[in-house]
């Protein structure tokens, strides 16, 4: 009876150290595979801005004329998560149910190219007496709206949009895997931005 039991034990084990191994292997091939569609993964933007400025001349402090600019400007935004940050912890399987926990939303690249600027000559007064506005009047002008647009990414929806997009990838690609229920998580519902360095002259520039 004792050695009975004793091969019911080591039965039992052996059955749990397979099955764990199993689940071990599943979850290795998983994350692999999520890490090869990271470059899948990605949602662009375009958004559009408008750029204005004005220039006072100033005679002993009194006002003398004013000059103004105005543009219209396009950044192109890429947006993604980085899924070879997923570690082996953030995937959890139990028979056909999986559950997942993803990077946060990052921008991937930001553009906003000179090509996409276009001064409106109608309503734009940069040559004024004493008072013009220069390239490099302009380029701060142009420097300014573009820290306006990174400030403003977290609010334009982007992580929502980027999110069900991952969503929908990631569970198109576990339901050929042969998972019935996928449950998918982020980390944090905040945009990563990386910070940059956009130098602005002040004097007498306003936007």
């Amino acid at each position: 009876m004792r050695n009975k039991r004793l091969i019911l034990i080591a039965s039992v084990a052996g059955y749990l150290l397979g099955l764990f191994s199993c689940h071990s292997d599943d979850r290795a091939m998983v994350v692999g595979k999520i890490q090869q569609a990271s470059d899948l993964v990605t949602s662009e933007f375009t958004v559009d801005k408008v750029v204005y400025g004005k220039k006072t001349k100033r005679v002993f402090f009194i006002p003398l004329n004013e000059t103004t600019f105005l543009a219209y400007s396009q950044a192109k935004v890429k947006t993604g998560i980085n899924l070879s940050n997923i570690l082996e912890e953030d995937v959890v399987i139990e028979g056909k149910k999986i559950t997942l926990h993803l990077p946060p939303v990052e921008v991937v690249n930001f553009s906003y190219p000179p090509s996409s600027f276009v001064e409106d000559t109608l309503i734009s007064n940069t040559n004024r007496f004493l008072n013009n506005i220069s390239l490099q009047d302009q380029e701060d002008f142009f420097r300014s709206a573009e820290l306006d647009i990174r400030e403003s990414l977290q609010y334009m929806g982007m992580v929502k949009t980027s999110q069900e997009n991952t969503r929908k990838l990631i569970q198109t690609l576990l339901s050929s895997f042969g998972f019935d229920e996928i449950y998918i998580h982020f980390k944090s519902d905040s945009l990563r931005i990386k910070k940059v360095n956009l130098e602005n002259d002040p004097d007498n520039v306003q936007r």
